[in-house]
């Protein structure tokens, strides 16, 4: 599923709608990257200019997800964020996305509320402050981690003394 929804050159019209799989978005006020699964633009007379492309069209963005609706909000945090990159790249504002359930295989639409964003910027300023002072929390493993997409880099359940630890290890044994 995310293999289709991360190949840059499935881009395809479909009506009035464009769909771009894998878009790298970025924020510089968050100091935050990414890639988003897919951005679905739709023809608008409101919306922005798109450089190739007649007429204007708003973006949304919408993330696939293999399983199911988890209890917290991690999901809709993601997507939030996503918007947040997607408005300052375009000069836009993003009122929803969707995700997208493989399980369920149904959409849920997100509404980016105010407390959503604040949220996500919340996040990205203290893990912004924690890059800036050096500092790499520790990690504990819990039920989370099955479902993280940084689960293969981030091995939590490795013991180690230090994060410097593990990179001399890690370069040593790599």
């Amino acid at each position: 599923m995310h293999t289709r929804a991360h190949d840059e050159a499935l881009t395809e019209m479909r009506g009035d709608k464009l769909i771009v799989r894998g878009m790298r978005v970025k924020a510089d006020r968050l100091a935050a990257t990414g890639i988003c699964d897919v951005v679905e633009f739709t023809k608008d007379p409101k919306g922005i200019i798109l450089h190739g492309r007649e007429g204007k069209w708003s973006p949304r963005p919408v993330e696939y997800k293999r399983g199911k609706e988890k209890n917290d909000h991690s999901d809709e945090l993601q997507l939030c964020g996503q918007a947040i990159c997607l408005e300052e790249m375009l000069c836009c504002r993003i009122e929803t996305g969707d995700l997208f359930y493989g399980e369920t295989h149904r959409r849920t639409l997100v509404e980016f509320t105010p407390e959503l964003r604040q949220m996500v910027v919340n996040a990205f300023t203290e893990m912004n402050e924690l890059f800036n002072k050096g500092y790499t929390p520790k990690v504990h493993m819990n039920k989370l981690c099955q479902s993280c997409s940084l689960k293969d880099i981030c091995v939590p359940e490795v013991e180690q003394k230090s994060v410097k630890e593990y990179f001399i290890n890690s370069l040593k044994n790599g």
